[in-house]
């Protein structure tokens, strides 16, 4: 590579590193306070939170990482042509298609990256966080553990305790459960316990009252009791073992679908194959930004009033790229044979980039031919 192509490909690495980090940062601490409002609500630990935001960062990052290399584009071009080393450049005879050659390099790293993380980081992520996503929404320990407020862990059970003991002793526990058309069974209990069973955990209650409503004849039978046991098993959902996400299969499933792997899913072959050739067209988009970036900043001649105009341009046409990108991804969701539209979007990126360049190296076709006045 040239020596040009090194120092301009080294502006990009370093500002996408920074754009980068700034961009997964806000994106990330957004993620992490839906997370903790969530999890911490649920009664789960810090260490729980701490765990699902880092098993989220991977799709954090694809997304971001296109976005940055656009980013890193338009601000080291507009560097560089600001401070007039661009225009030294060209004087010198380096056309707008061999400027962008770096450009286009940047690119291609950044969508290797993309496409680590489309093909192996994030659905290994995702599935390791489905599988603690069902481990938790069966954990009802950690739901019940909760003083002074009134739980509904299940339809028709209300759940109340006190306080809670140092020594994890549950005072003043109340407990109904409605879940039966025949009759309410409410629980009144000075202390309690959590233990865990075979079957799943218990509440072992003591020196407390159980009181049964039937609504057949509306009659109540009241009954005290020294112990009690009462199966918190019966309170888990049964449905916690959500159906297998597609976002966390390999790709080869995806783009190979089997009859018994779309019945477990739930989801139709034109999912599946959506799915599977978006993360091998996605990772290219970032080729394309980088790409319109670099050109719509190209467009025109030295201002000392900078380049604006072409930043607008250029973040429009970013825009207008994932406006397309969106629309052919419902396309290929709707019919199997519609999946080569998901490659539409990065095809175009890059057409729009090559239309530009060619645009730019021809400068007339910007300019009014000023027409002579006859004296």
């Amino acid at each position: 590579m040239q020596k040009f192509d090194r120092y301009l490909l080294a502006q990009l690495t370093v500002l996408f590193g920074f754009f980068s980090l700034v961009l997964i940062s806000v994106y990330w601490v957004n993620r992490a306070v839906v997370l903790f409002d969530q999890l911490i609500g649920d009664g789960q630990s810090a260490l729980v939170f701490l765990e699902f935001t880092a098993l989220a960062l991977p799709n954090v990052i694809r997304l971001v990482l296109p976005v940055s290399a656009f980013a890193a584009t338009v601000y080291a071009v507009n560097r560089l042509t600001s401070e007039s080393e661009l225009v030294v450049v060209q004087a010198m005879g380096f056309s707008s298609y061999r400027l962008a050659r770096p450009v286009f390099l940047f690119g291609l790293m950044v969508a290797m990256l993309v496409m680590v993380l489309n093909h192996v980081l994030v659905p290994a992520s995702r599935a390791v966080l489905a599988e603690r996503k069902v481990e938790i929404a069966q954990n009802i320990t950690a739901r019940l553990l909760t003083e002074g407020q009134f739980l509904h862990p299940a339809e028709g059970v209300t759940f109340y305790i006190r306080d809670i003991s140092a020594d994890g002793e549950l005072r003043n526990v109340f407990l109904s459960d409605g879940r039966s058309a025949s009759q309410t069974t409410t629980y009144t209990a000075e202390r309690a316990l959590l233990v865990p069973g075979e079957d799943g955990p218990k509440l072992v209650m003591f020196d407390g009252l159980a009181q049964t409503l039937r609504s057949n004849g509306d009659r109540l039978f009241t009954t005290s009791f020294a112990d009690s046991v009462y199966d918190l098993a019966g309170l888990i959902d049964p449905g916690g073992a959500r159906a297998l996400n597609i976002a966390a299969l390999p790709t080869p499933a995806l783009l190979f679908p089997t009859e018994a792997l779309m019945k477990t899913t739930g989801e139709t072959r034109a999912s599946f194959l959506y799915e599977g050739h978006a993360r091998i067209a996605q990772p290219f988009l970032a080729v394309a930004g980088a790409l319109i970036g670099f050109s719509a900043l190209m467009l025109g001649s030295f201002s000392r009033f900078g380049v604006w105009r072409q930043v607008l341009l250029a973040v429009f046409l970013l825009i207008v790229l994932q406006l397309l990108d969106n629309s052919m991804a419902d396309v290929a969701r709707r019919s199997e044979n519609a999946w080569p539209a998901v490659y539409v979007s990065p095809l175009a990126g890059v057409a729009m980039a090559v239309a530009m360049l060619w645009i730019s190296v021809r400068p007339g076709l910007l300019t009014r031919r000023r027409r002579r006045v006859p004296a």
